[in-house]
């Protein structure tokens, strides 16, 4: 027996129930200890019933009166129960003839639950019920009793049940702890087991408000554990990154010759990075950096500078960005600058045909391309490259950390790894970029371009449409032009498509007077093109779009920008789509257009956005509202799912967290353990 064993070994666990238990993620005894209760309840007093108030979490010791089925709109069983001091009633909405009959008149039970005001008075609702010898007191509980996180189908009573097994097994086959005992004396923290043993049953007169906010000694030593694997697997990636040798790369006369030909100069933090690039790539160790920039601070510069040290030094450079309508605005944008110097772009893109795509695929495999974009397409089988030595990725929280990791393979003709470079124009709060970033290096281009206005922000609820459609008119017959992004909470692109398309027909009947564009996802790319290219040579003054023109369109005429339903948006693509506007030089607004009532969270939002035009400022509120899964895109990294630990909660760990991995990290044993333990198979998406 150990703790190790699988769940099916403790007492009552078949497979239906290992089922349920899987869909929580427990499969062993070990997951079950680390599967922490959510809240506590406590049920060590009885409260009398005449106390017992509205909204107030009670346990009543009291005697069945009277039990009856109600048919109201839903059918139910209502059980009336008293004490000395009153009378409440239990209401069940789910019921069986069994439990029916178990609440016969005279049998006393503890019942505990949250009392509501229903049709009989004070009641309380789907209470959890023990019967009890009506000739003795009843047993209290002489701890909190722990509230877990669940499943369907699988009740609190039960898991407190498997809890309490593996706890017992725990204390005969103690978890091993990890970490090193100076450490834990240093940081004084307390020993694994007693931690979980402490947490599952906390004692009577336990802090109970420092539980409820995870800041209890206890779950702050599991919090550190659990951040320290984290960051042990993002270093341990690194290192796995940069056990392959790299391309020694410099820059040289064509990279002078590009930023010659400019038709602007370049501003000292884009210098700044360039040469921090630089001083990466000339070492025969992967570089890993990421450059964060804001929006319209000129990181597709600095992408090309780079790619020119690979392309000088005979190498490739490959660059990825998440979507067509990007990929192809970096190959318009980049032909231009590189193709005068004697460089071959491609572009790869799912819309070639078959003869042309494997025209491009020859020129990638025999070297004959020197720069290739596209998106993830890049990644597949049949793209071999013959000498890639740079791969620039855009957009990185677009991407699986896996997708990057996989083109290490893609230079393994050449025996070296490419070094990587990966832009974003989303800020990441330092807070994240501590920890989900722990693998890269960090670059930031902090200063923008000369001209660039800040964007006035208005927020205005969406009776006022026709004043907006009116400001519209007198902008565009100024002579400047405007956006108007339709936004949709269905996930359905066809539904967006549709309402873009509606959208634009009304304004197009309101504004007889201006020439309306459409653009959205499901258009065909020449399509989405012709109307890009009519809006940029300014023979459209408005255009509607989805939330498809988020990122890498550059037009400066544009001086308006209208988003319908900014609420059902994030932060982040907020500020990214008003980032579209104020690259000229005239001032430039963006109109906020929602739908009432706001929440919350919507009104914080947009106050935000009112207040900020710093892409980092705005990043550390989205981290505020959203929390880190979402200001990530965890879905698509699959990585911070934390199980204990809160980013933004425990941000205080961070610095301490990398100290202690620097004193673990030569000891392999302890590094797999702790990831293992944390991480499991997760910490695979490393080897995709």
């Amino acid at each position: 027996m150990s703790i190790e064993q699988p769940l099916t070994e403790l007492k009552g666990v078949g497979p239906a129930l290992a089922e349920k238990l899987a869909k929580l993620g427990l499969h062993t005894v070990q997951d079950l200890l680390f599967h922490l209760p959510l809240r506590y309840e406590d049920r060590t007093r009885v409260t009398p019933v005449a106390q017992v108030r509205v909204g107030m979490p009670a346990q009543v010791e009291a005697t069945v009166v009277d039990s009856r089925v109600e048919l109201g709109r839903k059918r139910s069983l209502l059980v009336r129960v008293r004490d000395d001091s009153g009378e409440i009633g239990l209401r069940f909405y789910y019921f069986t003839a069994q439990q029916k009959n178990r609440f016969s008149p005279g049998r006393k039970f503890l019942c505990y639950g949250e009392a509501r005001l229903g049709r009989s008075g004070l009641e309380m609702y789907h209470p959890e019920t023990t019967q009890v010898d009506e000739l003795k007191p009843a047993e209290m509980e002489q701890r909190l009793t722990p509230i877990y996180p669940t499943t369907e189908g699988l009740m609190q009573k039960r898991l407190r049940d498997l809890c309490q097994q593996a706890l017992t097994l725990m204390r005969r086959y103690p978890i091993k702890d990890w970490l090193p005992q100076e450490l834990r004396s240093h940081y004084q923290m307390p020993e694994l087991n007693a931690a979980l043993d402490y947490l599952h049953h906390p004692p009577v007169g336990a802090n109970v408000t420092a539980l409820a906010e995870s800041r209890h000694p206890n779950q702050q030593r599991l919090v550190a554990e659990e951040l320290l694997a984290h960051h042990l697997s993002l270093l341990q990636l690194r290192q796995e990154v940069q056990s392959q040798p790299a391309p020694a790369l410099r820059a040289g006369v064509l990279q002078q010759r590009f930023i010659e030909q400019l038709p602007f100069a370049l501003t000292g933090a884009q210098k700044r990075v360039i040469g921090e690039i630089e001083q990466d790539v000339r070492a025969m160790v992967p570089m890993l950096r990421l450059v964060q920039g804001d929006v319209g601070s000129g990181k597709t510069v600095v992408a090309a500078a780079s790619a020119l040290c690979a392309i000088e030094a005979g190498h490739q450079a490959a660059l990825m960005a998440p979507t067509e309508i990007l990929s192809e605005q970096h190959y318009k944008t980049l032909s231009q600058w590189l193709e005068p110097l004697g460089v071959s772009v491609v572009w790869l893109n799912g819309k070639l045909k078959a003869s042309e795509r494997q025209k491009v695929l020859d020129a990638i495999s025999s070297g004959a391309a020197q720069l290739a974009i596209g998106t993830h397409a890049l990644f597949q089988d049949q793209v071999e490259f013959a000498r890639l030595g740079l791969a620039i990725i855009d957009e990185q929280h677009r991407f699986g950390v896996h997708q990057r990791l996989s083109l290490r393979e893609k230079g393994a003709r050449s025996g070296q790894a490419p070094h990587q470079l990966i832009m974003t124009a989303t800020p990441i709060p330092r807070t994240l970029a501590m920890s989900a970033y722990a693998d890269l290096d960090t670059s930031v281009i902090d200063e923008l371009p000369p001209g660039r206005t800040p964007v006035v922000t208005a927020v205005i609820p969406d009776i006022k449409r026709d004043d907006v459609v009116e400001r519209v008119r007198k902008v565009c017959l100024e002579g400047r032009q405007a956006y108007w992004v339709c936004t949709l909470i269905e996930e359905s692109e066809v539904l967006q498509c549709q309402a873009a398309e509606a959208t634009a027909a009304n304004l197009a009947e309101a504004l007889p007077d201006l020439r309306v564009g459409l653009v959205h996802g499901r258009m065909k790319a020449a399509e989405k093109t012709a109307v890009m290219d009519d809006f940029k040579h300014n023979r459209l003054h408005l255009l509607v779009a989805t939330t498809v023109i988020e990122v890498g369109v550059d037009v400066p005429n544009a001086s308006l920008m209208i988003i319908e339903n900014p609420e059902r948006l994030g932060l982040a693509q907020l500020h990214q789509l008003r980032g579209r506007v104020g690259r000229g030089s005239h001032e430039s607004y963006c109109v906020l257009m929602y739908h009432p009532p706001l929440s919350l969270a919507g009104k914080a939002r947009m106050q935000v956005m009112r207040d900020s035009n710093d892409g980092f400022v705005i990043a550390e509120k989205d981290l505020e509202i959203r929390g880190p899964g979402e200001v990530l895109g965890t879905r698509q990294t699959g990585l911070i799912q934390f199980r204990i630990a809160d980013l933004q909660r425990d941000r205080q760990w961070l610095p301490v967290v990398k100290e202690m991995a620097l004193s673990v990290i030569d000891q392999p044993d302890v590094t797999e353990a702790l990831i293992r333990r944390w991480i499991g198979h997760r910490a695979l998406y490393g080897k995709v």
